[in-house]
């Protein structure tokens, strides 16, 4: 989809502004606009916010420009075919100067273009429907009206991630007779619609709110009758039923809030017999419907606004309203919430000293502390509920709501979400295949493979567990874009979140039927064609106990060969991944490895490491701001050692990662003087030392092995900035300690050559091609690679113990040494005596603790089982 919307996008602009296109010059239109406004000094450089919203690159064509596509050949584009033949090769390229080991005989792309991976999704699909894990039929789901099909998480260029809503529609009936501005609709019933996350206040309600200055709109349903919202409201509701055609609605009137203000209804559960439509200023366009219920007793937002018009007859009298309209209504206790009472937001509202409806913080701290609350603590106190909880009912009184008539069920996106495309999407209710997430069995079958998994991190299991609880019924289809056609109805393209969870299991034979090409269409070793691949065949492949198919043309011992490869590498012991995509993908992922493999859990995920975002020099990368860095780039400029030890050095956590330019800078230069010192180091070997180890060389071993053993440990949690720090950098400060301290006899020259070997070593993960030239140098004609990872000894804890002993020691005499020597200020009339400065000094040892000492030695002795206290220095 993201690749196929682009190719559309930039299609159209060829047809709008001509091939090269003459774009109008809108951006800059836009800045001066918001530069007339701004003062200079407040700005402080950024761009407009139209920019800084669109990027600079605001059209298609000028993003190809701005990553380097001549004019000539940026037309090509238009194909979505020849996305596949430009990017992967580049790719190829670009991590090959990285010094990424790959085996690129297992490289394919992803969709029909490459026959043999879309004979393996086909396989995966004919599986997940033959086991009911997909299913057809009317959903809500995300749904995009120009692409006029649903919008899945990576069609989307804003609003990742977010997924529908649902709400409850409350129908307030305009009492008749009709007010002036709707007597357009007598005879018919009109009604305010509100959505609301919490049906089970509705009972406390004293009014309904309207912002003075929204455009409202209304629109005839199949069978409510007239509804009044807002515009963008109406483009939901039209795709989930509400109109008479599908996706299409005419707007009856079209009026501003100031002429609803003042309007009666009539409202379902409250105990008013009728309730006004009062101003709101703070209302948003973008969220619900644009009428809001109003339940002062509970909704700090509610009260606040209430008691601004009870207090202020002016702000009455300026929007026309009656005092009967607001006076006599106050609030209704409808919950008891412990240490709020049943009138929530009226404790609030004092308790915090909230001043008016705008005072924007003090009320958000105030509707955090009362919703959560009242949701997982408040009891009802009336209604055919009275007495229960509220998360036990809640979804019981929205039910009961709707069955009386004085609701219905409506849906709109988490948040705006904005298709690749450039279209804002909705909520539709559509029929479509989807995987049936949330299914029990499924999902504790998702559970337990999590429960097997190193995660690495708690955040990210966390994570998944709270994906498991909510994630249910994804949609896996779709009508437009790239991909594998769903093998019964071909219709239906499989969307890319969904034809990607098992590809590691293609990793495993790509290398044999791919024939070291992107597309399968290289002839490969064993002589496979792609319709060969039936789905018996990967049946074969895949499940250890499958019977050899019987009608194939294939060798048994080619399809041996690949099932032997699969069993080999089966399961996946690490999968690294974006932590955005836990809640979609990587848990996918979980899920179809449990459906294919239910009956072997052995090829269930082994381990997932997810990780953040990478900014540039601790901000957002951003084209618009010039703050960007391609890997391309990045290689031309620091070389490829220099930018993965930065990177390496950008963190550990699941926190955005910050590769720092001046990091990369610096460790240019510590690259280039570790390899002249190598160099150095062999041209005055033989001015070494020999012999036997000394006090100070046993130390250094001892230092070695325990950065071996501290980088590996760290290598194995992927914690790469820490291998870096044990494996390089403190690594390279205990040789400098060792070169100090050796500064009269030298160093051992054998000692020398193991650090060297063991730096080159436990930098090879993250600095291959200095770890590579520094093994040559060293003489070795293999290559680094085909050595084994250096093995740690013994470590002699208080040897090194000793040795930082004696090195504060050495310094604490040195500051001792410059405290004596310093000029002393004479005193009054003193003349300056600087004191001479000595040529010996008498260190005194202890041979025994002091008896504090020792009393506190012998009962921790006592305590763990401490056999020796101390010990000699030798």
């Amino acid at each position: 989809m993201p690749i196929k919307a682009c190719a559309d996008k930039l299609k159209r602009e060829m047809e709008l502004y001509g091939c090269p296109p003459n774009f109008p010059n809108e951006e800059l239109v836009e800045e001066k606009e918001q530069g007339d406004i701004i003062p200079k000094d407040k700005s402080k450089g950024k761009k407009s916010k139209a920019v800084a919203k669109t990027g600079a690159a605001k059209y298609q064509w000028q993003i190809m420009q701005s990553i380097g596509v001549p004019d000539e050949e940026i037309k090509e584009f238009a194909n979505e075919s020849y996305w596949l033949e430009y990017f992967p090769p580049r790719a190829v390229t670009d991590l090959k100067r990285m010094g990424i080991h790959v085996d690129w005989r297992r490289k394919f792309i992803t969709t029909d273009a490459n026959p043999f991976y879309d004979s393996f999704i086909r396989w995966q699909f004919y599986h997940l429907k033959e086991r009911k894990k997909i299913m057809y039929g009317k959903r809500y789901t995300i749904f995009s009206p120009l692409d006029k099909q649903p919008c899945m998480d990576h069609d989307r260029s804003s609003g990742e991630g977010a997924g529908p809503q649902e709400y409850t529609l409350i129908k307030m009936e305009v009492l008749q007779p009709l007010p002036d501005v709707l007597k357009a609709f007598k005879g018919k019933p009109v009604s305010f619609v509100a959505a609301t996350l919490r049906p089970e206040t509705m009972y406390g309600q004293t009014n309904c709110w309207v912002h003075p200055d929204i455009k409202y709109v209304a629109f005839e349903t199949v069978k409510d009758g007239i509804f009044i919202c807002t515009k963008r409201a109406v483009r939901n509701m039209c795709y989930q039923g509400f109109t008479k055609n599908d996706g299409q609605f005419d707007i009856l009137l079209e009026v501003v809030g100031q002429d609803l203000l003042g309007i009666a209804v009539k409202s379902p559960f409250t105990c008013y017999p009728k309730i006004y439509a009062l101003p709101m200023l703070t209302i948003k366009e973008d969220k619900g419907t644009g009428i809001v219920t109003s339940v002062p007793s509970d909704s700090p937002d509610d009260y606040a606004a209430l008691v601004d018009l009870q207090k202020k007859p002016a702000f009455r009298e300026k929007y026309g309203i009656a005092d009967e309209m607001i006076l006599p209504y106050k609030p209704v206790p409808i919950l008891e919430i412990p240490e709020f009472g049943n009138m929530a937001a009226v404790h609030l509202y004092d308790k915090l000293k909230i001043q008016s409806q705008n005072d924007k913080d003090k009320l958000t701290q105030a509707k955090e502390m009362v919703y959560l609350k009242g949701f997982y603590d408040g009891v009802l106190l009336v209604g055919e509920y009275k007495g229960s909880k509220i998360q036990d009912v809640k979804k019981k009184v929205q039910t009961r709501l709707v069955e009386e008539g004085g609701a219905l069920v409506y849906y709109e996106p988490e948040k705006t979400i904005i298709s690749r495309s450039g279209d804002e999407c909705v909520v539709a209710l559509c029929n479509q295949w989807y995987l049936d997430y949330g299914n029990e069995v499924w999902k504790a079958q998702a559970e337990k493979a999590l429960a097997g998994m190193n995660t690495y991190h708690d955040e990210v299991r966390k994570n998944f567990q709270a994906t498991l609880k909510w994630l249910h019924e994804y949609a896996c289809s779709r009508t437009y874009g790239l991909g594998t056609k769903l093998p019964w109805d071909q219709q239906w393209v499989i969307e890319s979140l969904s034809d990607s969870t098992i590809y590691n299991a293609y990793y495993t034979i790509a290398h044999f039927i791919q024939g070291d090409t992107f597309r399968g269409n290289g002839e490969n070793a064993l002589k496979i064609k792609p319709e060969d691949m039936k789905i018996d065949v990967w049946d074969y492949i895949f499940f250890k106990n499958a019977p050899f198919p019987k009608t194939t043309k294939i060798p048994k011992k080619s399809l041996d060969l690949m099932k032997k490869s699969f069993q080999f590498w089966y399961p996946v012991d690490l999968r690294a991944s974006g932590k955005d995509l836990i809640q979609n993908h990587l848990t996918f992922y979980i899920y179809n490895h449990c459906a294919i493999w239910e009956k072997e859990e052995d090829k269930w995920p082994k381990g997932v490491r997810a990780n953040g975002h990478l900014m540039l020099n601790s901000a957002k990368m951003s084209k618009s701001d010039g703050n960007f860095l391609t890997l391309s780039e990045s290689l031309d400029k620091f070389s490829a050692d220099a930018m993965r030890l930065t990177l390496a050095d950008a963190g550990d956590s699941v926190e955005d990662a910050n590769f720092v330019e001046n990091t990369a800078d610096a460790a240019i230069l510590r690259l280039f003087t570790f390899i002249g010192w190598v160099k150095e180091i062999i041209t005055t070997e033989s001015s070494l030392r020999t012999g036997e180890y000394n006090f100070h060389d046993k130390v250094f071993v001892s230092e070695i092995n325990t950065k071996i053993n501290q980088t590996d440990d760290n290598y194995n949690k992927m914690l790469f900035k820490e291998a870096l720090k044990t494996g390089f950098f403190e690594l390279q400060a205990a040789r400098d300690k060792y070169r100090e301290l050796c500064s009269e006899g030298g160093m051992h020259s054998e000692l020398v050559t193991r650090y060297i070997v063991t730096q080159a070593k436990l930098i090879s993960p993250i600095c291959p091609h200095v770890a590579e030239h520094v093994w040559e140098l060293m003489g070795n004609k293999k290559s680094i690679l085909h050595e084994r990872w250096p093995i740690a000894g013994e470590v002699d804890d208080v040897a090194v113990k000793a040795s930082n002993y004696l090195m504060e020691a050495a310094h604490s005499f040195r500051i001792y040494l410059k405290n004596h020597c310093a000029v002393k200020k004479p005193k009054k009339g003193e003349a300056l005596k600087p004191e001479p400065k000595p040529n010996k000094a008498i260190i005194w040892v202890a041979k025994e603790f002091p008896k504090w000492q020792h009393i506190i030695l012998s009962t921790l002795k006592q305590l763990n089982g401490v056999s020796v206290l101390y010990c000699k220095i030798k």
